[in-house]
């Protein structure tokens, strides 16, 4: 894609009034614009890097034989009103039509995906079952300060899966807890799987998902020898204590963000909907439920918070718009312009992603841009590469700038994507 094509452009400043250091960031480099406190819209680039988050998900949730379906956003209220969250709930939003009638936008999905569950779960044949959506959520939120982090508008996957035993079940959330370590490290990201409560949804321990941040809004203890990891709501446990688990390691604390959270819901949904189905040996019984939620936007910001420098976005090659920046530096000289649609077409032939900046913009403005969109690979054609027979690589992640000819810009970029 040529950079002159892209209707957004970068922004020196962030609005006034946003705090969040991922907002600020994004909004600066075209990605994402602020339409009010907690509500963002997605630009092209922004859209690109959510999507390739989704195809992350999605392969790892196809793998674990989920299925994935679209599950409405407009609720009626009855299904919220059997299960008592209608009213235990506080960041519901709660609408009334013209004809007096209650509904909600969904902010988690049980009271929609246990009920269709209901109607195709008849005996124990059916399972165990897994499904899931990646689509739109909406809360209530008092405060919506932490830019796509914490807003009131935001895209979500749910899984839910349905089971005969509590060994099956908790076979499954095992696998789960792995594939969910999978997504985040296909993030760029090393994520700690965190005992905590089960909050709303359970009276039982889960896990929650925690990336270091400065920006988070949780405080954990974690082993530094051994996998433990702990949300210091839930337990008596001091920074320097030893490790209870592993009796060598002593527990370090920090600021981390959550990135997802995985559930043991036990029967209580299909308790709240008399939810039964024919066990084997042809008497009523109640599947086990479980819920697994990875927030889409608030991994992209939790991404942004993490690994972003002083210059900019720096995103995972996995994630990135682009793969590499094209740099052209506006010359007189007709061969720059010929040499960088001839790498262009060289490029995208090899199925690489380009973002061609064929801008006429003095270099030291693209230079500045690059870095602040992030994209992994900077590559400039000028005259003086041309003349040398060779182009400037930069990788944006480490800062390195080195003088590759095309083998070794070909082989290079090979061996990364």
């Amino acid at each position: 894609m040529r950079q002159s094509e892209l209707f957004t452009k970068t922004r020196k400043e962030a609005p006034a009034d946003e705090v969040a250091n991922n907002a600020k960031l994004l909004i600066r480099a075209g990605y994402i614009h602020k339409e009010m406190a907690g509500v963002y819209s997605y630009l092209p680039l922004g859209m690109r890097v959510l999507q390739k988050i989704e195809n992350i998900v999605r392969d790892e949730m196809n793998k674990m034989g989920g299925q994935e379906i679209r599950m409405a956003t407009l609720h009626p209220s009855e299904p919220w009103k059997q299960t008592g969250a209608w009213d235990s709930v506080d960041v519901v939003f709660k609408i009334h039509s013209r004809t007096e009638k209650e509904y909600t936008v969904g902010q988690s999905e049980e009271e929609i995906v246990v009920p269709i569950a209901q109607e195709y779960v008849t005996s124990y044949k059916d399972l165990p079952l897994a499904v899931y959506q990646i689509g739109q959520k909406y809360r209530d939120e008092l405060r919506a300060k932490s830019g796509i982090m914490r807003g009131r508008e935001f895209t979500m996957k749910d899984m839910y899966s349905f089971h005969e035993t509590q060994e099956d079940f908790e076979r499954f959330y095992a696998m789960m807890k792995d594939a969910y370590l999978r997504v985040y490290a296909r993030c760029g990201l090393v994520a700690k799987a965190t005992e905590a409560s089960g909050g709303a949804f359970t009276k039982k321990l889960s896990y929650e998902f925690m990336v270091l941040t400065g920006a988070g809004e949780d405080d954990i203890l974690y082993c530094d020898s051994c996998s433990y990891c702990v949300n210091t709501e839930i337990t008596n446990e001091k920074e320097g204590n030893v490790c209870t688990r592993c009796n060598t390691g002593v527990l370090a604390r920090a600021t981390a963000s959550e990135v997802g959270n995985i559930f043991d819901l036990g029967t209580k949904y299909p308790d709240d909907f008399g939810f039964t189905y024919k066990d084997r040996d042809g008497e009523d019984k109640k599947p086990i439920v479980g819920c697994f939620g990875i927030g889409i936007t608030r991994l992209m910001g939790v991404i942004t918070e993490a690994l972003s420098d002083e210059n900019g976005l720096v995103w995972p090659k996995e994630v990135a718009p682009f793969e590499v920046h094209l740099t052209e530096i506006p010359s007189a000289d007709t061969k720059v312009r010929a040499e960088t649609e001839k790498l262009y077409a060289e490029l995208t032939t090899r199925g690489i992603e380009v973002l061609w900046d064929d801008r006429d913009v003095r270099a030291g403005e693209k230079f500045a841009e690059s870095d602040l969109v992030g994209i992994p690979f900077r590559v400039v054609v000028s005259e003086k590469t041309i003349a040398g027979g060779t182009f400037e690589m930069k990788a944006r992640a480490t800062g390195e700038v080195s003088m590759v000819d095309r083998e070794e810009l070909f082989y290079i970029l090979n061996s990364k994507f």
